[in-house]
């Protein structure tokens, strides 16, 4: 089993839980200092270590570290141990592992705490006020405990410069902070290479590109591509970004007075994103846009409906209704419910905490 997800989800308090479950446990964590300079000439000593003491179930912890991490499993699997991984790096573990242990694991991945999590941690019930709760204060386990936004200020730069620059030998470190901030800050908005680069003066747009794909594979942001039929017009659209925690923006990014209905559209971006990865939000240039497309659904967010932009919300389902062809439309508000029915569509308004309360993600997306 292999676990990955961004740094302090709980992938090693799930790996610990594991654990709990089962005999002859070995555990190893190879952000321990003590296991610094681990290589593929130790794994057969490990190993032998490993038969020697017994050990059915081996657990490692962060294996992104220890570039022979595959051969060791391999070489545990061989010996019929099983064995349960966790790391920070997406791209960097599916590549290893789709070349090393091809048909030999299952994958999973660890966000922070969802809505219902977080309510369960807080002891409250599902509800808007919990929910606008969770908006400020995000899933991050040990934040949750302390209530102390020093730590959230810590893991960002963690993982900028410990998952990312150290791996990657970034010394322009601060451009990628840069980048970091810049797009936690704009959530949602469609963002061009080209204009980050000239915004933050980062000397080409592929630097930007680079930053963007070690951000995603560290799971701090995720880009939300473009639904276009043609495959050129996909790969050329801007791509909308999010990021993974509304708690960890808050404690980072100075943020505009009026910003609520961003955390509501990153909330929800989140909540689909737990269920799955084929998600697209659709626009027609000067005319609508949608903010999420999923296997089945056309959804909307929208903190609070007026009278001043419930046209434009509804024109951004009706549109991407009819061009994607999705059965359902739904626009996700705080506290409004409502059915309307526009150009032969018809739309759901109902409240996001009720929503993810309900099973919402899973029922859009599956």
């Amino acid at each position: 089993m292999v676990l990955t997800g961004v740094r302090r989800a709980g992938k090693s308090t799930l790996l610990q839980m594991i654990g709990n479950d089962k005999a002859g446990v070995l555990h190893a964590d190879f952000e321990d200092p003590r296991l610094f300079g681990f290589g593929g000439e130790h794994v057969a000593a490990f190993l032998d270590v490993c038969t020697e003491l017994k050990c059915k179930t081996l657990l490692l912890d962060e294996v992104q570290v220890m570039q022979a991490w595959p051969l060791l499993v391999r070489g545990a699997l061989d010996r019929n141990i099983a064995v349960y991984v966790t790391g920070s790096n997406a791209s960097l573990i599916a590549k290893d592992v789709s070349a090393k242990l091809t048909g030999r694991h299952l994958s999973s991945e660890v966000f922070p705490f969802s809505f219902a999590e977080y309510c369960a941690f807080r002891k409250q019930p599902l509800s808007e006020p919990a929910f606008r709760a969770y908006l400020d204060d995000g899933g991050f386990p040990g934040y949750l405990r302390t209530d102390e936004p020093a730590l959230l200020r810590e893991l960002l730069r963690d993982i900028i410069y410990r998952d990312i620059a150290e791996r990657y030998q970034i010394r322009q470190s601060r451009h990628l902070m840069s980048v970091a901030l810049y797009v936690m800050a704009n959530l949602g908005l469609p963002a061009s290479f080209h204009k980050l680069a000239k915004a933050l003066n980062i000397p080409t747009v592929g630097q930007v590109s680079r930053y963007c794909e070690y951000l995603e594979d560290a799971y701090l942001i995720f880009g939300l591509p473009k639904f276009e039929p043609s495959v050129k017009k996909r790969v050329v659209a801007p791509r909308k970004y999010y990021t993974v925690d509304n708690g960890l923006r808050q404690a980072n990014v100075v943020e505009a007075p009026v910003d609520l209905g961003r955390r509501c559209e990153n909330a929800v971006y989140l909540a689909l994103r737990a269920c799955t990865k084929d998600l697209a939000y659709a626009a027609e240039t000067d005319r609508w846009e949608c903010d999420f497309i999923t296997k089945h659904a056309a959804i909307q967010v929208c903190a609070d409906l007026t009278d001043d932009n419930l046209r434009r919300e509804v024109a951004g389902l009706v549109g991407a209704s009819r061009q994607t062809k999705r059965k359902r439309a739904l626009l996700l508000t705080l506290s409004r419910t409502d059915t309307i029915n526009e150009g032969g569509v018809n739309i759901d308004v109902m409240p996001i905490w009720k929503w993810l309360k309900q099973n919402g993600p899973q029922a859009a997306t599956l």
